[in-house]
């Protein structure tokens, strides 16, 4: 197991996935799949195995089996045998085990092995992520305390639109129409291990879509491309200029950790609660229905491939308000 495990994430999966996805593939076969499974030979691996090894991860402290206890400079945890029962949660093990398939999903398909016996073990249903989205009162405080925000357009158009994150860092100014009011959404920003800040293709063919602005945002992209211009003049030639809608103040790309660092600053200083910048996705999709937007305009908004996914956002956030 343990050489096919290594030869599948440079061989195979490298090809097949986003480099932040094969990345987390990568690490999730290092520290779980190859010590767990690594000895047992892959023609040998029974559904057993598979269930056995699981159970022991679920209920194994990862502070002894990572040797992070060891590994600080005052020991704690297992190594002074006081376990903190830092345990996977069910929705790693998912996690885990869907990586673990989607290995032996090739090697069945290269006829390594007869058929994969991962799909024969059951982990249970993880819990839902819970959703947070803003009520339409703290809306209401959220968008006042963007006013005056170098960003304010950023943070008024991701509650407006729902755009992701990477999706907004991505937009460049030929990607709108602010005559017409609309944004086509071709691309999003990512940082990977390899290439630093990237430009990549959208999450799936319906996330690339043409979508309305409203018109409260259109005038705050206005205000914005006229505020950008003005620092453009100040800066002169120092600063960059790449067609970004939503840059540094130097003119290079935002980082996405450094837009959720700004974020998070401005809902403490609103005095709102902490949520996710992807919370205010499904904010959107939970404040539109209230509104009277249909679930398949809020679709074609979202860029869900199926309204299935809209309709279950909405309802996830509906039982938990």
């Amino acid at each position: 197991m343990a050489a096919y495990l290594t030869y599948w994430p440079e061989n195979v999966a490298v090809h097949q996935l986003r480099e932040n996805t094969h990345t987390r593939y990568t690490t999730c076969v290092n520290r779980y799949l190859i010590p767990g499974l690594g000895k047992k030979k892959l023609t040998k691996l029974t559904a057993k195995d598979v269930r056995t090894w699981l159970n022991q991860l679920r209920t194994t402290c990862q502070c002894w089996v990572r040797g992070i206890d060891t590994a600080r400079d005052e020991p704690r945890c297992c190594a002074v045998g006081q376990c903190c029962h830092k345990l996977l949660s069910p929705l790693t093990l998912t996690y885990i085990q869907s990586v673990l398939k989607s290995a032996l999903e090739h090697a069945v398909r290269e006829e390594e092995i007869p058929r994969n016996v991962a799909r024969n073990v059951r982990t249970g249903t993880p819990r839902p992520r819970r959703f947070e989205p803003l009520t339409a009162d703290e809306a209401r405080q959220y968008l006042a305390a963007t006013r005056g925000h170098r960003l304010h357009a950023l943070f008024e158009l991701a509650l407006h639109t729902g755009l992701r994150k990477g999706e907004l860092l991505g937009l460049r100014w030929t990607d709108l129409d602010l005559d017409e009011g609309t944004a086509t959404i071709r691309r999003t920003l990512q940082r990977t291990s390899t290439g630093g800040l990237t430009t990549l293709p959208t999450k799936t063919r319906a996330s690339e879509r043409r979508i309305t602005l409203p018109t409260r945002c259109v005038h705050s992209l206005k205000h914005h491309h006229e505020q950008q211009q003005h620092e453009r003049e100040g800066a002169g030639a120092a600063r960059q200029q790449d067609g970004h809608v939503f840059t540094t103040a130097q003119g290079r790309p935002i980082d996405p950790t450094n837009l959720t660092r700004a974020f998070t600053t401005l809902l403490r200083r609103a005095g709102l609660r902490r949520i996710r910048f992807h919370d205010l996705r499904h904010s959107t999709a939970t404040l539109l229905p209230e509104q009277g937007v249909e679930l398949v305009v809020i679709k074609e908004l979202l860029g869900h491939a199926h309204i299935g996914v809209t309709a279950t956002v909405y309802a996830h956030v509906r039982l938990r308000l």
